[in-house]
């Protein structure tokens, strides 16, 4: 089972919301089970790099099945991908900062949102998980 459309608009329209009350110009993108962007939107003033990162985020989120925060301690100094870091290749990008968060409807994963913007990964995440939280899928 995959994201509808009508989930991911939703779904990008509650991290904008989020994104705004945060004061955070964002990019946002939701991806399928196969890491195919099903939705995108950037907004004004939101740097050109948030497209990419946020769509990457998402494709690596549901790549590794897990939110993309939980690769933090794996890119530290010493860790086993340290020093791969943003590595950029279109939509099939590996981008191991937090932001990436799985969507899931009941036990199931089907997608995956992006969000790239805020000072802090930690930030984007926040920002992707309260999204989520208020989705009914």
């Amino acid at each position: 089972m995959n994201i509808s459309q009508t989930a991911a608009d939703a779904t990008i329209a509650a991290a904008r919301r989020h994104a705004e009350a945060a004061g955070v110009k964002a990019a946002f993108a939701v991806v399928d089970t196969g890491g195919n962007l099903v939705a995108f939107s950037r907004m004004d003033g939101a740097t050109l790099i948030t497209i990419d990162t946020a769509i990457g985020k998402a494709y690596t989120a549901v790549s590794i099945g897990a939110d993309t925060l939980n690769l933090t301690g794996a890119i530290q100094p010493g860790a086993p991908l340290f020093g791969t870091g943003l590595t950029l290749a279109q939509t099939r990008s590996f981008v191991p900062y937090g932001g990436g968060v799985l969507i899931r409807s009941g036990d199931a994963v089907i997608g995956a949102l992006g969000v790239s913007g805020a000072p802090a990964s930690e930030d984007d995440h926040a920002i992707g998980t309260a999204a989520l939280a208020e989705s009914v899928l």
